[in-house]
């Protein structure tokens, strides 16, 4: 649970940034691994066991939606994501709230740094003038053709790196999952493709405040050097 350097396991950094939002009601994790639920519980959290046959993770947060009736908007903070702010969680349940029309409201953040703009583990998103995504990719989009570096260094921003926090409305939550992976969700391996390729919007919010999944143990260490253990 990568406990030694910080003091906490990782999901609880991603737990008590998502408990400083004002918005929601509760967090609760949602896991299908027991090492995940026996640490939640350690320190206190609230936590449910999800099938371990799941096919992704907004599954795991259907399922446990399925409790709680009442709800009518579900945020999804990826488990990996300790440095999201309770404003950006915050502001991504707002832009779902005001668009009666939207399905799903999600975060960006301008990409400044050729290094990223290149990297497939960064996902990049292109939206519209009305903050609808366009489309979500590994790849460089948008892809200049006279080169990348005129468009890093003109003053106005172009890359946006998708951050990752869906916010869903409780009745297309179950809808999704109940749709077949589809063949552009498959070539990217980014499970949001396959609202869009159903016809769908998600609305974009865009902040201006960088955040790094921790995927590796590199990661890892760059984030316990950002925090000053």
């Amino acid at each position: 649970m990568m406990l030694a350097k910080t003091g906490k396991p990782l999901i609880q950094h991603t737990y008590e940034s998502a408990c400083r939002a004002a918005l929601p009601s509760q967090v609760i994790v949602a896991t299908d691994h027991q090492s995940i639920f026996d640490a939640v519980v350690a320190f206190d959290g609230r936590v449910e066991m999800t099938d371990e046959n799941a096919p992704s993770g907004t599954d795991r947060v259907a399922e446990v939606a399925r409790k709680f009736p009442d709800i009518e908007i579900i945020a999804n903070v990826q488990g990996d994501e300790p440095e999201i702010s309770a404003n950006a969680i915050d502001l991504a349940i707002r832009t779902l709230q005001e668009d009666s029309d939207a399905v799903m409201s999600t975060l960006a953040t301008p990409i400044r740094k050729r290094e990223s703009v290149e990297d497939p583990a960064c996902v990049k998103v292109v939206f519209d003038d009305q903050m609808n995504a366009m489309y979500f990719s590994r790849s460089v989009i948008p892809h200049p053709r006279d080169g990348i570096e005129a468009y890093l260094d003109g003053g106005q921003d172009h890359f946006f790196q998708h951050i990752g926090l869906y916010c869903y409305r409780r009745s297309f939550l179950d809808q999704i999952t109940s749709l077949p992976v589809s063949s552009l969700e498959t070539i990217e391996n980014l499970e949001q493709l396959r609202v869009l390729q159903n016809g769908f919007r998600i609305k974009v919010a865009v902040v201006d405040e960088p955040t790094k999944g921790i995927d590796t143990e590199k990661d890892y260490e760059a984030f316990v050097k950002r925090c000053g253990y």
